[in-house]
């Protein structure tokens, strides 16, 4: 029988904050680490550490990528007065279709149920972009969950998750946060 995790996200939650806690909770790191290993995707390393938040020791997992595929603001000749969209330039991004994804997390070695809890959350997500976008599911494309770094931390939960043996996760309330962002698609 598994267990339950119980999240307080009143300030909302990240990917790779929700693998520190993990880790910190017992989930081991060397069947992570194995598990990512096996993803056919390339570009990226995991630094776990121990840092000070606060005067509290935790766990502190970054998803390190190469030069390559380092995430790169699609709006930043706004920001910045240049373009750096430009296709010749040192890095390519990386817009993956639900498809894409589905196919990345079935050929890696993670166990069926963290596929499984992957496969639900990228699901969740296509379903979310699908609606927002006005397309079948098939045809979405991610665009920042579909980098390497956001694949990774997904992922991680999902291994973690599985080696916790969670098998359900309890979130009080999910803040939405006020401001902007921006992204693939400009500021929203």
């Amino acid at each position: 029988m598994g267990k339950t995790l119980y999240l307080e996200c009143e300030s909302g939650i990240s990917g790779d904050m929700t693998v520190a806690a993990l880790l910190d909770l017992g989930a081991d790191q060397q069947v992570l680490k194995k598990a990512l290993a096996s993803l056919p995707v390339q570009g990226f390393d995991i630094r776990i550490s121990r840092v000070k938040k606060s005067g509290l020791d935790a766990c502190d997992f970054d998803v390190v990528l190469d030069k390559e595929h380092e995430n790169h603001d699609h709006d930043t000749e706004h920001m910045h007065g240049h373009d750096l969209h430009n296709h010749d330039a040192e890095y390519i991004h990386e817009h993956r279709s639900f498809v894409d994804i589905l196919q990345i997390i079935e050929s890696s070695s993670l166990t069926e149920r963290a596929k499984k809890t992957a496969m639900d959350i990228f699901s969740v997500l296509a379903d979310a972009e699908a609606k927002a976008h006005g397309v079948p599911r098939n045809q979405v494309y991610f665009h920042e969950v579909g980098a390497v770094d956001s694949i990774v931390d997904i992922l991680s939960v999902a291994v973690c998750l599985d080696n916790l043996d969670i098998d359900q996760v309890i979130v009080t309330e999910l803040c939405e946060g006020r401001g902007t962002v921006r992204c693939q698609h400009g500021i929203l």
